[in-house]
């Protein structure tokens, strides 16, 4: 489950950087930059529901 998060959060990055780089070659006036951050968006919130996934069946466990 660790590496599933840490592949997770390494693609919302990427797609964070990418969103950086269309905006800056496009200048704000391509689509591309809008479609990275709603794939980020997206890789959130994908991220979100798979945490309170395994927090429901038990396969992420609370470390003291």
């Amino acid at each position: 489950m660790r590496i599933v998060v840490i592949v997770f959060l390494v693609l919302i990055v990427g797609s964070l950087a990418s969103a950086l780089l269309f905006l800056l070659r496009d200048q704000g006036k391509g689509r591309r930059t809008a479609r990275a951050l709603a794939i980020r968006v997206g890789l959130s919130i994908a991220l979100f529901v798979l945490l309170m996934a395994g927090f429901a069946t038990g396969l992420i466990t609370k470390r003291l």
